[in-house]
């Protein structure tokens, strides 16, 4: 057998040795690179995975950057055809007429249901260089009578056979289309359009495809070009395609910022703990690394082995880590394929194995440094050298100590961490990152409460109203009652008769239609006293005269609209003007409800859903007792009345279970990267705390000396953590805001209070303890013989 053959061997032997041997090291370095890889794995997934579908089917069906509406009485359709060599436009399709409509279906309608706005344009076929739409079932409409309907905007009962109804003109619905970039509700041909404007102009759509369009910035400049190709005024509204994929996205956008911090961290706290633990055991087989040369193994071969050493636990917890994260992203992007029909739902091949390699590889180069430590290290020189013991340091402190106070054990536990300062400034590296996750997700859970009761303006008011009361037994079945809509007015007259309200408004939703805004956007109007009412406004102030309205953050976006600018509704040839005062939080309806006065949109006699009652009751009313009351009176009537319930949200809900789990997770490895220098530090100085026992050292004692030591390092990490948790905090909460098109107001992220911090801080003391108890258990257990035997 060759040299070569035996030293390998040999040094295989040795890897093994090393794996085997220290356990507690392995442990940890499995679990730092199990969590590191599997936020990573998580955050890089769900930032490319959840916009794949979208972008996969927008390329295939050439999407269109940019939809315009236009006026079709201020622009002719040759001049809108010319905008296609507008400057930054690569392709255009149109000009195709469009119009607004109510569509309802022959079969029966739930109780008070009033269907929505559709946007129906005409347009000859399916395909075309821009927004070539794809039908998924049935056929195009080739003729007058016929539509076709987009998935996604179908009324309740309908599809291919069925036939709708839209004033005194009947359709017969052919087939079932996707746009991907949401251009439009219905198509019919372009003749039936003409019949269904009713005489009127009908509005002309424009497509556009542009040469830069993947930000806002690149879309707003191909718009301005557009706009300047046509006469003043005559364009009525736009919608860039990223507000249709950020709407999309939505789902698990909002989880990309602070599972990336929690990548981050974990990457952090990787590089730090497993460079400790190659240190450490490099440090505490001096004498092996001697004995290994002296036997013929070369210092490349040292410094392989205890990159190996790192690389095989690294590799299992890679692994495991890729297992967890695909394991989390599953629910997460289970809404993505149901949008988009694909089954797609996992996190791309190419990232379970990309992130994997880059977390081995960073591994490799942390453990490479003490590696090369050991390789360059003499085997004279290592042979003399015996088990650390921490030399004279700290001893001047521990004089210093000694003249306090304090019990024995704790002045030697307070001057221990002086007396091996890298190994101590480690500990508390380990402590901080700890403490800076506690505190973090403090705050992201405390926000996260905050915005699920401030991102419902109607959560006000103690009892809610409905004037649709649930069926009593099943409406199929013999002797089932159909729900009923009681009259508003009689409910209204109910309320008032009976003492304990203190103050009552009335919401009624209906869908308007907005320019450049394919549906239309859903509208609450108010009657009654919403004073008394909270709303978290991110600007401007809550509605109060005729004329006025608040609307939400992507609203506002997506319009193009600012606060104190004009929106124009319209309804069947009916229009309204109301000016934006406020933007106001709101999570509901995509963050596209427009909410104003009854009397503001009256002139658009725009039939409403039934409506729903909000009372707050006076002081010193029981509220439950009161709806009990109300409820009895207005159950005759139809309605229903109850406490009013807090909003319910599936995505903050998963939100909050994955920050738990993170955050449970750093806290471990914070725990174990105290709990690795612990075991070295200790057997470092067994000798020593063998001469303790002798002198009549108890095991009591023992421990409070070893904790004692890691405790001082906790409060003082917890007083650095703390501080970088809030930051951190501050930071990623907008980003989330910002990725699912809202703005959180700062009152929902500033949740930080003295008493809170004062607590927080203490994370850092317990973190340390928590990793420090067993081996402070296993040094008081040491027998005192041993513990002077030992060299």
């Amino acid at each position: 057998m060759s040299a070569d053959a035996t030293t390998g061997g040999a040094l295989g032997r040795v890897v093994r040795a090393g794996v085997g041997r220290r356990r507690t090291q392995t442990a940890v370095m499995v679990l730092t690179t199990l969590l590191s890889v599997a936020s990573a794995v998580l955050a890089l997934g769900l930032l490319v995975a959840s916009g794949a579908p979208f972008d996969r089917a927008f390329a295939r069906q050439h999407g269109a950057h940019l939809t315009v509406r236009f006026d079709g009485s201020a622009v002719t359709p040759e001049r809108l055809a010319a905008t296609a060599r507008a400057s930054g436009v690569a392709a255009a399709a149109g000009p195709f007429a469009v119009t607004s409509l109510r569509l309802r279906a022959d079969r029966a309608a739930p109780p008070g249901f009033a269907p929505p706005p559709l946007t129906v344009v005409g347009r000859a076929s399916a395909a075309g260089p821009v927004d070539a739409v794809t039908v998924v079932e049935g056929r195009w409409a080739t003729a007058p009578g016929e539509i076709v309907l987009e998935r996604g905007s179908e009324p309740p009962g309908t599809g291919p056979g069925v036939r709708v109804t839209t004033g005194d003109v009947t359709l017969t619905v052919v087939g079932i289309a996707e746009s991907v970039g949401e251009s439009a509700d219905a198509w019919v041909v372009p003749e039936q359009l003409t019949a269904l404007a009713g005489g009127r102009p009908p509005a002309l759509q424009m497509l556009y495809r542009l040469t830069a369009a993947d930000t806002a910035a690149e879309v707003a400049a191909g718009r301005k070009a557009v706009t300047a190709a046509v006469p003043a005024g005559a364009v009525t509204g736009a919608r860039s395609y990223l507000d249709v994929r950020e709407t999309a996205r939505a789902a698990t956008a909002a989880f990309v910022p602070f599972v990336t911090a929690f990548a981050f961290l974990g990457l952090a706290l990787s590089v730090l703990v497993i460079g400790v633990v190659v240190s450490g055991a490099v440090g505490a087989a001096t004498r092996r690394i001697g004995i290994l040369k002296s036997l013929g193994l070369t210092p490349f071969q040292v410094g392989r082995a205890y990159v190996a050493q790192a690389l095989i636990p690294g590799t299992v917890g890679a692994v495991l880590g890729v297992a967890l994260g695909n394991a989390l992203a599953v629910p997460l992007m289970a809404e993505v394929s149901e949008v988009y029909g694909t089954t797609e739902t996992l996190i791309p091949v190419w990232v379970d194995l990309a992130v994997p390699a880059g977390g081995l590889a960073l591994v490799a180069a942390t453990a490479f440094g003490p590696a090369l430590r050991a390789a360059r290290l003499p085997a004279a020189t290592v042979l003399r050298m015996g088990p650390a013991t921490g030399g004279g340091r700290g001893r001047a402190l521990l004089g210093l100590l000694g003249r306090l106070p304090l019990p024995r054990p704790v002045t030697l536990g307070l001057a221990a961490p002086f007396a091996r300062p890298a190994r101590a400034a480690s500990t508390a590296a380990a402590v901080t990152f700890g403490a800076l996750a506690v505190t973090f997700a403090v705050g992201l859970g405390s926000t996260l409460v905050a915005i699920k009761a401030d991102g419902d303006p109607d959560r006000g008011g103690d009892v809610t109203v409905h004037t649709i009361a649930p069926p009593h037994g099943n409406p199929g079945a013999p002797g089932g009652e159909m729900p009923r809509q009681a009259d508003p007015a009689a409910v209204a007259a109910a309320i008032a008769a009976l003492p304990g309200a203190g103050s009552v408004y009335r919401t009624a939703r209906t869908q308007l239609d907005v320019a450049g805004l394919k549906g239309g956007t859903p509208l609450i109007a108010y009657e009654g006293d919403t004073a008394g009412s909270p709303r978290t406004m991110v600007s401007g102030r809550w509605f109060g005269a005729t004329g006025e309205a608040v609307a939400p953050t992507r609203f506002l976006r997506t319009t193009g609209l600012r606060v104190g600018d004009t929106a124009t509704l319209s309804e069947q040839g009916r229009t309204a003007r109301v000016r934006i005062v406020g933007e106001v939080f709101d999570l509901g309806d995509d963050g596209m409800t427009l909410r104003t006065g009854a009397a503001s949109v009256a002139a658009l006699h725009a039939r409403y859903q039934p409506t729903d009652f909000t009372v707050t009751v006076t002081a010193g009313t029981d509220a439950a007792r009161y709806a009990e009351r109300l409820d009895a009176a207005v159950a005759p009537l139809g309605a229903e009345a109850a406490l009013t319930e807090g909003s319910r949200s599936g995505v903050i809900r998963a939100m909050q279970a994955l920050i738990v789990a993170l955050t449970l997770m750093l806290v471990v490895v914070a725990c174990l990267g105290v709990l690795n220098t612990v075991v070295l530090d200790t057997r470092d100085r067994v000798r020593d705390l063998g001469v303790f026992k002798a002198l009549g050292m108890t095991p009591r004692q023992t421990v409070a000396q070893v904790l004692t030591s890691v405790g001082a390092i906790g409060l003082v990490s917890g007083a650095v953590g703390v501080p970088l948790g809030v930051v951190l905090h501050g930071r990623v909460m907008p980003a989330m805001g910002r990725a699912v098109g809202t703005t959180i107001p700062p009152a929902d992220i500033d949740v930080y209070g003295t008493p809170l911090l004062a607590l927080l801080a203490t994370a850092g003391v317990v973190i340390a303890t928590a990793g420090a108890l067993l081996p402070a258990g296993w040094a008081a257990r040491t027998a005192t013989a041993r513990a002077l035997r030992t060299e």
